[in-house]
């Protein structure tokens, strides 16, 4: 089963305001294995970079005035996202970004039938506990000593290992995708080489049995044993 884990940076909290999505990041997994495969880009808002947004993910108005516009991109990143399931942490959130900017361009938006929210996931598994990013990683000890800001592909990364935790454990993945590899009649079957006999002749197999003076060496050591379980 493929499905895509994705984060978004933004200039803030509501798009019905005008805020808009300046970095998105997709890892693809399947049987909630990362395949290597990513998407990744920033792009120009057409507006500016409030500060608060900026101390968050440290991306200013000068670095994103070069890059392309969303509309730009568009078709890419829905060729890489395709009809999966996406999984986001407080998918709302990124669904809106997301939705909000294809909307502007007059592209059909994202069905939220395909959303996955690890926050809704991380409660049901953990209630009471603390559901941030951060605190699921330091729960399932995922490194994030590299995470100095939010980036929208660095934390994609992270939620990908959070998520297949959150479905159980990399184990799990492993099983599944060992399952899809065997059931999958598309790929050429490989034979391995059959290992020959050995030519020449036929030796017997050496004795391994104990000795007679063997034995009476074992009677007499358990026999200097004092109350032993077995007496």
């Amino acid at each position: 089963m493929r499905e895509i884990v994705f984060d978004t940076e933004t200039t803030g909290l509501d798009p019905k305001t005008g805020d808009r999505m300046v970095e998105i990041g997709c890892i693809e997994l399947v049987n909630l294995v990362p395949t290597g495969e990513s998407y990744h880009a920033y792009f120009n808002p057409e507006r500016d970079m409030p500060a608060g947004a900026e101390a968050v993910h440290g991306l200013s108005s000068s670095f994103l005035s070069d890059k392309p516009l969303f509309r730009d991109l568009a078709d890419d990143l829905l060729d890489f996202i395709g009809q999966t399931p996406l999984v986001a942490h407080n998918a709302g959130f990124d669904f809106g970004f997301l939705n909000a900017e294809l909307t502007l361009i007059d592209r059909e938006p994202v069905c939220t039938s395909r959303m996955v929210d690890t926050v809704a996931l991380a409660r049901k598994r953990h209630p009471g506990a603390k559901l941030s990013l951060d605190a699921l990683c330091s729960r399932y000890g995922i490194d994030r000593s590299h995470r100095v800001k939010h980036g929208a592909l660095l934390d994609a990364e992270l939620l990908a290992q959070v998520y297949v935790e959150l479905r159980g454990g990399r184990q799990i993945g492993f099983e599944l995708a060992a399952e899809a590899a065997a059931t999958d009649t598309s790929r050429p079957v490989e034979i391995s080489a059959v290992r020959k006999a050995p030519a020449g002749p036929r030796r017997d197999p050496r004795p391994h049995a104990p000795s007679e003076i063997e034995l009476a060496r074992h009677r007499s050591f358990l026999a200097g044993i004092e109350n032993p379980l077995w007496g």
